[in-house]
């Protein structure tokens, strides 16, 4: 019998579900509003319905199992959200054990970055290596980092916190405690901060920013070399750490991509001597939204065996 998982993530403004055969074929997908605000019973509850709704449409097939993307840390062991800022009330919340008991079936929670980043290995831009890092530029900076096909999880389950790493000693503060911090010189945040630091105006945002860029803007287009910079300066580090084959970029300032990575190349040959020797390659995340979903599925499926899922 032909068998596929279960893919959630949860989103900023939806909650999405993906019915997905091991061979990386969606077999039908779910996405409905999110209403994180009602609190977590509810998300639970809108989570098993979905869930039910997918499966009615793929009768004949076996469930692995589900794997869901959260976007915060989790105690992947207890199955617990210890820490979601857009996620109200979920923190201590047993998240996995109130789904696994209403489905009846193996409930894997991951952390959001964590699963694009197995979603990029899995069917995206990755697909032909089994190590790789994901840095996610968006409000902030986050990330994954696979290891020989599986996520690197680190002690407490926070590896892969790539925003908040140093690239400038001096630079701008972050909420974190630190200055210089990845997210505060590359992240859209920062994108939009730098344009209005540059006198664009006080609603501007970092679409602002690229919009000016791409008509030539010299201010704006200075804003994007700094991002480059700053970029380089990180992922150069990586790969010394690393020596992995790939790294990928996602998010939202991936348009602007010809705009920083002429400096971002720029600094990694500088600074690795790896990166300017081999073939390591650099290079945009391919799957965009869906790499979470494609990840969380990919969880339950490297479990051996498929199992019952209730009615």
């Amino acid at each position: 019998m032909a068998a596929y998982s279960i893919g959630v993530d949860l989103g900023g403004t939806n909650l999405r579900v993906a019915a997905i055969d091991s061979d990386g074929h969606i077999l039908d997908r779910v996405s409905v509003p999110a209403v994180y605000e009602a609190g977590p019973e509810h998300v639970v509850t809108e989570i098993v319905s979905v869930i039910h709704k997918v499966r009615s449409q793929v009768a004949g097939y076996e469930l692995f199992g589900v794997g869901i993307g959260v976007p915060g840390f989790i105690d992947i062991d207890a199955g617990v959200v210890i820490g979601a800022a857009n996620l109200p009330g979920f923190q201590g919340f047993p998240v996995r054990d109130e789904i696994q008991d209403r489905l009846g079936t193996k409930i894997i929670l991951e952390n959001d970055a964590n699963a694009a980043a197995l979603g990029e290995m899995w069917k995206g831009a990755g697909k032909d290596v089994k190590d790789l890092v994901l840095l996610t530029l968006g409000t902030g900076i986050g990330g994954g980092i696979i290891i020989n096909g599986k996520v690197l999880h680190g002690f407490l389950g926070m590896a892969g916190e790539f925003g908040h790493m140093t690239v400038f000693p001096d630079g701008n503060p972050c909420g974190c405690g630190n200055c210089g911090c990845l997210e505060k010189h590359a992240s859209a945040t920062a994108i939009a901060a730098m344009g209005r630091m540059m006198h664009f105006g006080r609603e501007t945002t970092s679409a602002t920013v690229y919009d000016l860029a791409t008509k030539g803007n010299e201010r704006a287009l200075l804003v994007f070399e700094s991002v480059g910079r700053a970029l380089g300066v990180a992922i150069a580090s990586l790969i010394n750490i690393f020596n992995f084959p790939l790294y990928l970029l996602s998010g939202g300032p991936l348009p602007a991509w010809d705009l920083f990575a002429p400096s971002m190349f720029s600094e990694v040959k500088k600074r690795s001597f790896t990166f300017a020797r081999t073939g390591t390659r650099i290079e945009k995340a391919v799957l965009g939204a869906d790499a979470g979903l494609f990840g969380a599925a990919y969880l339950p499926l490297q479990h051996a065996e498929p199992v019952a899922v209730s009615a």
